[in-house]
């Protein structure tokens, strides 16, 4: 068995140049690219990115109501508020293990370990 030799197409810059603006000009990719004998389903689209214009490029276009782009401010806003909020609280947590550390460090004992050990002694007592 023979291998079959692979064809590979190199396209100067000038002939992409050519198909881009004919492009641009309204024809089809599929037309252009039975006309040329293009391979390949998005040569010429990658062509017309480098060296067209990007309006001939599918774009996705987003179409929202009042209502929609109201919800999206509020979910925006509630987003930041939550931050804000965790911010807050991890600031919070770390000042009061700061606290921790320095009343363990005033006293000599460690008070995480420590805590509630009294009330439960107090408990059993009774």
């Amino acid at each position: 068995m023979a291998k079959s030799e692979r064809k590979v197409v190199r396209y100067g810059i000038g002939f992409k140049k050519m198909v881009v603006s004919e492009l641009e000009e309204g024809a089809s990719v599929g037309f252009l690219q039975k006309k040329y004998g293009i391979g390949g389903a998005a040569t010429i689209q990658g062509w017309a990115k480098r060296f067209g214009k990007y309006q001939l490029l599918n774009k996705i276009v987003r179409i929202e109501n009042m209502s929609d782009q109201n919800r999206l401010k509020k979910l925006e806003e509630e987003l930041k508020a939550t931050k804000i909020a965790l911010a807050d609280s991890l600031i919070a947590k770390q000042c009061l293990e700061a606290l921790i550390e320095e009343a363990n460090k005033e006293y000599k004992t460690d008070l995480k370990k420590n805590f509630g050990s009294d009330a439960s002694a107090k408990k059993g007592e009774n």
